[in-house]
């Protein structure tokens, strides 16, 4: 009781009537629901979200013009050099940039968890340096081939490791995955056709010469590489996000939050995690065969567990799930140590420090995934949104009054 205002009174049903109504009309008043929804749209994805298709698209556009154009334009302050070329170290960017996008369909989408990716991109690096090398005795092709081959050779691996494995989950998974990669790269050891720490050198790379008769895909000259590698993002990109929003990615997701509920609901469970690392895998090769292209050496130490723990580290650090993520996370992973190899002793503590604070601040990843609809889901909520803003009220039937509520109060007590 307040000393001031006196006796609070009861509070009748007429009253708790009037607070309702008064509730429910602010809370349906345009004016307020509107700046409620201002007031929660304050991250940059909240505000990506709200924007038009067309909106959207032409802000790409943009952003893709300015992709392709960053090795030209050399930024002073982004710049690599002069501890590493700039052109190349974009190229390696965009090399790990679509590794991740691949890693993501396994560990984002489908929710497994692989220790050992780097096996798929050791697997389509030796597929275009055996079908190109001069080192090798097996059929030659045109590089340009090898890498739908390799695409679906490392799809065959994805299928043989995921039907005996994939009835394992967490980390009995993870554990058997790291396995596969070390077995990979012991294969190439020890078997004599893969030539071991030998390797292949000359491998091939993609027609066209310079007016003065040097390859326009040499080793030397990143930027038609980094445009390559750019140009094969884009269509994996896009080809993942119609893949996300299709029924397969919506069972992929449902796996991944919780896998019994949706073998329970009639998903089949076993049968979309194959597809999962059959589709990472392809990605996963298609990468290795372009590494192999620029780089022209193929030989097993390159695919160690440190470089599929870097695989890894990019999904999570982007955030796992989304696609947009996936690609700056695995930009940056490549990035940090190229930036700062002026001071080669200091540049993997950078790395780390800045992966922690990352980490700290960004538990979720730079981008995390937004659990939204899929399928058309923001055009029908909008729909539904504009319909019931617009839908006039019923102002036929009177409002019961204070003596017609208190009848039905007795009536209800009686």
């Amino acid at each position: 009781m307040s000393m001031t205002d006196g006796p609070t009174p009861l509070r009748t049903a007429a009253a708790e009537q009037a607070a309702e109504d008064r509730e429910a009309s602010s809370s349906t008043s345009p004016g307020r629901s509107a700046l409620r929804q201002k007031g929660k749209r304050n991250s940059f994805s909240d505000r990506w979200q709200a924007l038009s298709r067309q909106q959207q698209w032409a802000f790409l556009v943009v952003v893709v013009v300015l992709a392709y154009l960053l090795p030209l334009i050399n930024p002073p302050i982004l710049t690599t050099e002069p501890g590493n070329n700039f052109a190349l170290a974009c190229f390696d960017m965009a090399r790990f940039a679509l590794i991740a996008v691949g890693l993501n369909i396994v560990v984002g989408y489908a929710g497994l968890l692989d220790l050992g990716y780097v096996a798929f991109f050791a697997v389509g690096s030796y597929v275009a340096a055996m079908l190109t090398s001069p080192d090798s005795p097996y059929l030659h092709i045109p590089y340009l081939w090898t890498l739908p081959v390799a695409m679906a050779v490392t799809m065959f691996f994805g299928v043989m490791l995921g039907v005996p494995t994939l009835r394992l989950r967490g980390d009995y998974l993870a554990i058997v995955t790291l396995g596969f990669g070390e077995i990979i790269r012991i294969l190439a050891t020890i078997i004599p056709a893969m030539k071991g720490q030998v390797g292949f050198q000359n491998v091939g790379h993609p027609p066209g010469t310079a007016a003065d008769g040097t390859p326009i895909f040499s080793n030397s000259n990143g930027v038609p590489w980094y445009w390559l590698t750019l140009t094969i993002i884009i269509i994996v990109t896009l080809l993942v996000g119609n893949l996300e929003r299709s029924r397969v990615g919506r069972a992929w997701i449902a796996i991944r939050e919780d896998e019994d509920a949706a073998e329970i609901m009639g998903v089949p469970t076993f049968k979309y995690k194959v597809w999962a690392f059959a589709i990472g895998a392809a990605v996963g090769g298609l990468s290795g065969a372009l590494f192999a292209g620029q780089v022209g050496f193929v030989n097993n130490q390159k695919f160690d567990v440190t470089t599929s723990i870097l695989f890894l580290a990019a999904v999570v650090l982007g955030g796992a799930g989304n696609k947009v993520g996936a690609i700056l996370g695995g930009a940056l992973v490549s990035y940090i140590p190229l930036r700062f190899t002026a001071i080669a002793e200091y540049k993997y503590l950078i790395f780390g420090v800045a992966l922690v604070l990352i980490m700290i601040f960004r538990s979720q990843g730079l981008l995390p995934a937004r659990q939204r609809l899929l399928a058309y889901g923001r055009t029908a909520l909008n729909k539904v949104a504009s319909r019931d803003a617009t839908e006039p009220k019923d102002t036929d039937t009177p409002a019961p009054g204070p003596d017609t509520r208190a009848a039905g109060q007795r009536g209800a007590e009686a």
